[in-house]
């Protein structure tokens, strides 16, 4: 079972096998500049599903994300990384909104921009991982919400968004 630790602002996991041996630990803390070489190469593994389930939209583009770009995100604190044994196995980006309008309940939310994890080390936890972050900075930041999207075709994000207590909020439909 996982032990989740909060230590100097960072969640770490403790994960250990069926005996009770130890065999993985897992931090999630901001994102540096250094990161940028992992972060993107999750990203293109993210890409790549996308292109794959809908070829018609999506393409190939290994440079999704500049090093520029990559640097004003860490600038902002909005780019989130999990780290194991110093590698980054996880990345999630946050944009924070407030949403203010006529036809809206003042509110503010956190949405989840970018949410991925590295193909080899997918069903380990570091997904929960991200969202106890995010649910932590919700908490720390008092805000109203936390909001995402999924593609229609990922039903493995789709199942555990829903397993975490994500509920539909609208649907995009597209008429080709």
């Amino acid at each position: 079972m996982p032990v989740l630790i909060y230590q100097e602002g960072k969640i770490k996991v403790e994960v250990s096998n069926w005996k009770g041996e130890y065999i993985m630990d897992c931090v999630i803390r901001k994102a540096e500049l250094d990161d940028y070489e992992q972060v993107l190469k999750i990203m293109n593994q993210a890409q790549q599903l996308h292109v794959e389930w809908r070829p018609d939209i999506y393409k190939r583009n290994d440079s999704l994300l500049s090093r520029e770009i990559f640097g004003k995100k860490v600038d902002d604190e909005t780019f989130f990384v999990a780290e194991m044994s110093n590698i980054v196995v996880g990345i999630m980006e946050l944009v924070y909104r407030h949403i203010e309008t006529p036809a809206h309940v003042t509110r503010n939310v956190i949405f989840i921009d970018v949410m991925a994890v590295d193909e080899a080390n997918r069903r380990k936890g570091v997904g929960h991982l991200l969202f106890e972050k995010v649910k932590e900075l919700k908490e720390i930041l008092h805000y109203d919400g936390i909001e995402l999207q999924v593609n229609a075709k990922n039903k493995a994000a789709y199942e555990m968004y829903s397993k975490y207590g994500f509920t539909e909020k609208s649907i995009s439909m597209e008429l080709l």
